[in-house]
C-alpha cells in the first residue's frame, strides 16, 4: 500500500512540474531533425539534390534554412524553405568537389521563443562526381569514320598553292596602303556621374546583400545579439568598411551600437565572422532602428569564406 501511495505522489508530482513548465514558458521546445542527407548518403555531381527533415512544435508557416558545411566551413547556402519536410531540385554550386566531409546544417527562422531556437547537424556524408559512361564501339568507329584523311598534292599543286598564297599576299597589300575616308565623329554625350556601387568583398570574402534599409534620419541604432544557442561565435560589424563594432562575443543580450548613416548614398552594413563557433554559421538577431516608427529586424549568417550585409539609405 506504502508503494502504491509513493508511486502516485511521484506521478502527481511529475503533472504539477510539467503544468509549471509549460506555464513558466509558454510552450514547449521546438526540434528539428534532418533525416536525409544520413551517415551512408552519397550525392552525385552534377545531380541534383533532396532535403528531408522533421520537426516538432515548428508551424508549417515557418521557413527553415539549410547550409551546406565542409570542415566546418560553410561551403554552399542550400535555400530558405517552407516547413514541409522536404525540398526537390536543388542545385550543387559548381565549385563544390567530391569528398567525404560534408554536412548539412538546418537551422529555424525566426522561433517564437528566441532562447529555444531549433538547429541540427547531420553526420558526415560523401559527394562523388558522376561517373562519365565510355563511348560505345559503334560510336568510336562512327567518330573515326567521320575524320577526313588528307590527301598527299603533287609538285604541281604545291606550286599553284604557293603563286595564290603570293597573290594574294598582294592584294592585301595594296589594299591596306588605302586610307579610308574619315568618317565624322559625333558630339559625345557627356557622361552622367554614377553613384558608387556597394561593397561586393572585403579582404578577399564576398559580401551578399539580405536586404535594402531606408530610414528618414541618419542617425541609426542597431541592436546585435546571437540568433540560436550561445555557442562561442566572435563577430565584428564594419560600415562602409569600418569597424563599428570590433571582436565581439555573442550572447543572448542584446547590445546597442549608435551609427551614423551618410546620407549622400547607400551604406554597407556588413556581418564579419572571426570563428564559426561551436555551431557554424556564425549567425546574429539585429534589429536596427531610427528611433521613430521605422524598425527592421534582420537575421545576418557569415562565414570565414563571405559576409551577409544590409545596405541602408536616407529617404529624400
Amino acid at each position: 500500500m506504502t508503494n502504491k501511495l509513493y508511486s502516485l505522489y511521484c506521478f502527481f508530482l511529475l503533472v504539477t512540474v510539467s503544468v509549471f513548465c509549460t506555464t513558466l514558458y509558454g510552450q514547449e521546445k521546438s526540434v528539428l531533425n534532418i533525416i536525409s542527407p544520413a551517415v551512408h548518403t552519397v550525392w552525385q555531381l552534377p545531380k541534383t539534390i533532396t532535403l528531408e527533415w522533421s520537426t516538432d512544435n515548428i508551424g508549417e508557416e515557418k521557413n527553415i534554412r539549410f547550409f551546406l558545411v565542409r570542415d566546418e566551413m560553410v561551403a554552399q547556402e542550400l535555400g530558405i524553405f517552407p516547413n514541409t519536410g522536404i525540398a526537390t531540385d536543388i542545385k550543387l554550386a559548381k565549385n563544390i568537389g567530391a569528398g567525404n566531409h560534408y554536412q548539412v546544417m538546418g537551422i529555424e527562422l525566426f522561433p517564437d521563443d528566441k532562447y529555444s531556437i531549433a538547429k541540427f547537424v547531420t553526420p558526415f556524408f560523401s559527394i562523388e562526381k558522376e561517373a562519365k559512361t565510355p563511348p560505345s564501339v559503334a560510336t568510336q568507329t562512327a567518330i573515326a569514320q567521320s575524320v577526313p584523311v588528307k590527301e598527299t598534292l603533287t609538285k604541281r599543286e604545291k606550286r599553284r598553292l604557293k603563286k595564290e598564297k603570293r597573290k594574294a599576299r598582294k592584294q592585301a597589300t595594296a589594299s591596306n596602303k588605302v586610307k579610308p575616308e574619315p568618317v565624322p565623329v559625333e558630339e559625345t554625350k557627356k557622361a552622367v556621374p554614377q553613384p558608387p556601387k556597394l561593397r561586393e568583398e572585403f579582404v578577399g570574402r564576398n559580401i551578399s546583400y539580405v536586404k535594402e534599409l531606408a530610414f528618414d534620419g541618419t542617425e541609426i541604432s542597431v541592436y546585435i545579439w546571437d540568433h540560436g544557442r550561445q555557442d562561442g561565435d566572435i563577430v565584428s560589424i564594419y560600415l562602409n568598411g569600418e569597424p563599428v563594432l570590433t571582436k565581439y562575443y555573442l550572447t543572448y543580450w542584446k547590445k546597442e551600437i549608435k551609427i551614423k548613416i551618410d546620407p549622400s548614398k547607400k551604406n554597407d552594413l556588413f556581418l564579419y565572422a572571426h570563428n564559426l563557433g561551436s555551431a557554424p554559421p556564425n549567425t546574429v538577431s539585429l534589429k536596427i532602428t531610427d528611433g521613430t516608427t521605422t524598425t527592421e529586424d534582420i537575421i545576418l549568417n557569415s562565414d570565414l569564406k563571405s559576409c551577409e550585409a544590409v545596405s541602408i539609405s536616407v529617404n529624400k
